[in-house]
């Protein structure tokens, strides 16, 4: 889902600039003027934008931040990451003025002496937020590095996911893999997904029917008591007639034994997985 740029028209000269970079860098943004033809409802379109965006870049300045309009979308973003425990909400300092006080806790890019440094900041910031198939699970003892990969296995649709575990203090990690390679007609299904809403909603496709079906299945929280691996092995019915997964988890730690199991919990991950990648494909959530 695209980037949604907030910012007030006085502005426009350095938006038109910064939105020409992000989309020479394929990122995907929704600006006003480019999107909305003459008839469409402003405030329609524009909340539909806003719900649907996996970001918002606001553009903090004099003239933003003393527009009520610029005020409603920066309190919508900020709701929305209360709401989706997530940053939403990309702050471009473009020159000083009196920031929201309820954006002024968020590190910034900014822009006020030299575009390009600005530029490098904010591109860095984006891609955490925009890429649905690799991020980071942080809780507070622990934070999980995972990414989703995709390809073909003999004509055959083969998805991996690797998650990494690494407690903050603990002098062990966690390593899960997931295979799941598709059967003849669960690869139809995905490719037909990805020539319709492209390859990340068709892997969100696969890994929603890996949620579903893991979550009441007790042995995928193993124990791990030694460096051998523990392997679950099982088949998944997708709801197309025929579609079918072979699955294969293997779970496994790595480091210093403690004399101690470790429980891991692979279903939470799953679920982790799917939250994120709903979030940066959502869709529109409502309309005012």
């Amino acid at each position: 889902m695209p980037i949604f740029i907030s910012y007030s028209h006085k502005d426009k000269s350095f938006v038109d600039k910064l939105a020409i970079q992000l989309v020479r860098r394929n990122v995907n943004v929704w600006l006003d003027r480019w999107e909305l033809s003459v008839g469409d409802s402003l405030v329609e379109k524009v909340q539909e934008a806003v719900d649907g965006s996996s970001a918002l870049l606001v553009i903090l300045s004099k003239s933003s931040t003393a527009s009520e309009w610029c005020k409603k979308e920066l309190s919508a973003g900020l709701l929305r990451e209360l709401e989706e425990k997530r940053v939403v909400v990309l702050p471009v300092m473009l020159e000083d003025c009196d920031v929201p006080v309820f954006a002024r806790g968020k590190v910034f890019a900014d822009f006020r002496t030299d575009f390009d440094v600005g530029l490098r900041s904010l591109v860095e910031g984006v891609a955490k937020v925009t890429n649905p198939s690799l991020a980071r699970i942080t809780e507070p003892t622990f934070h999980t590095d995972w990414s989703i990969d995709w390809g073909d296995v003999n004509g055959s649709l083969a998805i991996i996911l690797n998650y990494i575990q690494i407690p903050v203090k603990q002098p062990f990690t966690c390593l899960t893999n997931i295979e799941i390679l598709a059967n003849a007609a669960a690869t139809k299904v995905f490719e037909a997904n990805k020539k319709e809403k492209g390859v990340d909603a068709a892997k969100l496709h696969v890994v929603e029917i890996l949620k579903a079906h893991l979550a009441s299945i007790p042995e995928l929280k193993p124990l791990l008591a030694d460096e051998r691996e523990s392997i679950h092995r099982l088949t998944l019915k997708g709801p197309s007639t025929r579609e079918s997964y072979a699955v294969r988890i293997g779970v496994r730690r790595l480091g210093e034994d403690t004399g101690r199991d470790i429980l891991v919990n692979t279903p939470n991950l799953i679920e982790e997985t799917y939250l994120h990648m709903s979030s940066v494909l959502s869709k529109p959530r409502h309309k005012r």
